[in-house]
């Protein structure tokens, strides 16, 4: 996996830091698209703004009112309905872990698709085989040719759609989710296992990438990134 960038992420810690590394990954690995006047529609507290914004004259986060993250975004807009942005208005529409949040996913591709200029692209990413997050507000999961159909309809060409990870990444994340719930008792108690946790993670999110890459399987992912441009 190559070096990624250095973003940090708020909800980034010892047992969930492949799915970042993953991300961070994918991020980088878009950088000829990220120019002009950049748009980050669900930005939540930002992570990616400093990152962005050296290669992007300028970034725009647009979030709703009653996020359940710190409120950041400079266009305060409910990204289930029109935007208050004008057509033509980005360069770059950027958007991480927001469309399984939304009502109207196809409302937002539209959007998102109406204030690119000519020739602008989307970065989007949406969770796969992923768990309910940020409960009630998650709505759908994405397969490949979901995210291909859905982004053509709004108008996008050249889509491209690519796994964040394999099964045995995605698994391992599972299980280290999972074992956090093994933390608990006195404080001596809770202590030593995190510590001996820590071990097992290090450990299993060094092999997953490896088996992943030795042993393959397309079809099951914890997310997928996706991009496409406006004609």
């Amino acid at each position: 996996m190559p070096k990624a960038p250095l973003i940090a992420h708020n909800n980034r810690f010892p047992h969930n830091r492949l799915i970042y590394a993953s991300m961070f990954e994918y991020v980088e690995r878009f950088i000829p698209l990220y120019r002009g006047r950049l748009y980050d529609l669900g930005c939540g507290e930002q992570p990616y703004r400093e990152f962005l914004l050296r290669y992007a004259d300028s970034y725009t986060g647009v979030d709703w009112g009653a996020t359940l993250h710190t409120l950041k975004a400079e266009i305060v807009a409910d990204l289930n309905g029109p935007l208050p942005i004008a057509d033509a208005s980005a360069d770059t529409v950027f958007s991480i872990s927001v469309m399984e949040h939304l009502r109207e996913p196809g409302v937002f591709l539209s959007e998102a698709n109406r204030i690119l200029a000519p020739g602008g692209w989307m970065v989007l990413q949406v969770p796969f085989m992923w768990w309910v997050h940020e409960a009630p507000y998650d709505y759908y999961r994405y397969t490949r040719f979901g995210l291909i159909y859905m982004l053509e309809k709004a108008g996008f060409e050249q889509v491209e759609v690519f796994e964040q990870m394999g099964y045995w990444s995605m698994a391992t994340l599972k299980f280290n989710y999972q074992s956090l719930r093994l933390i608990r008792g006195p404080r001596p108690v809770r202590a030593l296992i995190r510590l001996l946790l820590r071990a097992v993670w290090a450990v299993d999110q060094w092999v997953a990438p490896r088996l992943d890459r030795h042993w393959p399987s397309a079809n099951e992912t914890a997310g997928y990134f996706a991009i496409g441009r406006k004609p």
